[in-house]
């Protein structure tokens, strides 16, 4: 009672949920993406498989984040995953829909989110965690406040792209845009990084146009090869 009683308890509360509203923006734009092209019924199973899997793996990384993101080249190769993830899920756009692909669509979706949270919330717990400043109750309360966040933005983006296709590219960019960051944050590259702190920008930005540049590629070449 207590600690409910306590100012710092409430700061920190309001500082892992300002935390949660800011940073689970990228991870609800990547479950939406991946599960925009299901039928809606299994739409929001991979909202909910792939929300409720990805909160399991960040009670997981809360442990574990703070060694990962000290080992040099992990988020290089995380980064890179992130640009091969929003490249695949933008030049998947005009794929067909069949009945007999809905099933292997719905596993796939889940997977590419699974493995898209898994380098996005590296940076997520870390900043709760500081937040939480070794408080178990309010990591606790920011692993679950991330949860209806997720989903809830996880289902608005999904309605959101089928009224506005063009937030399907600004999805993909944005994924872009995280994981040039990610390899930008590597720590074999802080002394290049401390030198030069523009470059940071450059590859978020960099990252962005590769995704939109390489997606848009790969569904000219779908549509030309269906068109023959």
């Amino acid at each position: 009672m207590e600690l409910v009683q306590s100012a710092d308890f409430w700061i920190g509360l309001f500082k892992i949920i300002w935390i949660n509203i800011i940073l689970s923006g990228d991870n609800a734009v990547v479950i939406a993406m991946a599960a925009r092209s299901l039928p809606p019924a299994q739409q929001q199973k991979a909202v909910l498989f792939g929300s409720g899997a990805a909160v399991v793996l960040r009670i997981v990384l809360t442990v574990v984040a703070a060694k990962l993101l000290a080992l040099p080249y992990l988020q290089i190769v995380g980064g890179l995953l992130l640009l091969w993830i929003g490249v695949q899920l933008l030049g998947e756009e005009d794929e067909g829909e069949g009945e007999s692909k809905e099933y292997g669509s719905m596993l796939a979706a889940v997977r590419t989110i699974l493995l898209a949270d898994l380098v996005m919330s590296l940076d997520n717990v870390i900043a709760v965690a500081a937040a939480a400043h070794g408080s178990m109750v309010l990591l606790i309360l920011g692993l679950a406040i991330s949860i209806p966040l997720v989903i809830f933005g996880s289902t608005l983006m999904i309605k959101l792209m089928e009224r506005f296709p063009i937030i399907v590219m600004l999805g993909a960019a944005l994924i872009g845009w995280v994981g040039g960051e990610t390899i930008a944050s590597d720590v074999a590259l802080k002394g290049m990084l401390g030198a030069n702190p523009w470059l940071h920008y450059a590859a978020a930005a960099a990252g962005a146009l590769f995704v939109v540049a390489a997606g848009r590629f790969l569904q000219r070449r779908a549509r030309a090869a269906a068109r023959h």
